[in-house]
């Protein structure tokens, strides 16, 4: 049997990513903070200025809804809802009206038919599946000295890999269009676009984080199993 928690080296792979994510949160934190406290010109609160870019772009069948907590505003293509978290809904910031602008992004993504978004979105019930057999099969493969399984559970956790890298291009086109929309149509201007840029910024390097920390965890796996292999 193996039991890799008592000493294992190939935990020091995760360090740079947890760094990052670290400093990734601390940012986006930062920067919607002090943006937040930014009001817009326009005098539109994120709700407001959301219905009104989606009326702009022919779309009427999204309804945009507000929704509990700090930083939980999405997208729901299966339900057609834009939802904006308690911190952005009735906001006239910069900030809030960026993230809003963001969120109308992932629409006008899946209005157009916008591949990375539909193959994300296609993805995510075996990516789910995935997750949550990955880590419990390889661990199994390593007690049991089962090859196979640990092979299945890496194969699994590529799932998530790739998940997290099909993100990265859905949420940086939707900060494109939406900056995009929110010049073209007025709701901010100068320092405020800027402002809402590193606010954008920000956000995406969260998934950049993610994104690294799954590609170090999956090399984790890998060296474990190379480990188990040797020995």
């Amino acid at each position: 049997m193996y039991f890799p928690f008592f000493y294992d080296w190939t935990y020091a792979l995760l360090i740079p990513a947890l760094v990052l994510s670290m400093w990734a949160q601390f940012r986006v934190s930062s920067t919607f903070s002090r943006y937040s406290k930014v009001r817009a010109s326009s005098g539109l609160t994120a709700t407001q200025m959301a219905e009104q870019l989606l009326h702009a772009e022919g779309v009427y069948d999204v309804a945009v809804e507000r929704v509990a907590g700090s930083l939980t505003d999405h997208y729901d293509p299966r339900n057609m809802v834009l939802r904006l978290s308690d911190s952005t809904a009735n906001a006239n910031s910069v900030a809030a009206l960026g993230v809003a602008a963001h969120e109308v992004g992932h629409v006008l993504q899946h209005r157009d038919g916008y591949a990375p978004l539909m193959l994300r979105t296609a993805a995510v019930p075996f990516v789910n599946i995935g997750s949550n057999l990955s880590w419990p099969l390889f661990l199994f493969g390593l007690i049991f000295s089962w090859d196979p399984l640990v092979y299945v559970g890496i194969a699994l956790f590529m799932l998530a890999v790739l998940f997290a890298l099909i993100t990265l291009p859905v949420e940086f086109n939707a900060s494109k269009r939406a900056m995009a929309a929110l010049e073209s149509g007025g709701y901010l201007q100068g320092e405020e676009l800027r402002g809402a840029k590193k606010v954008l910024s920000a956000a995406a390097m969260t998934y950049v984080a993610s994104a690294f920390m799954a590609i170090m965890q999956l090399l984790r796996l890998l060296a474990i199993a190379g480990s188990r292999r040797r020995d």
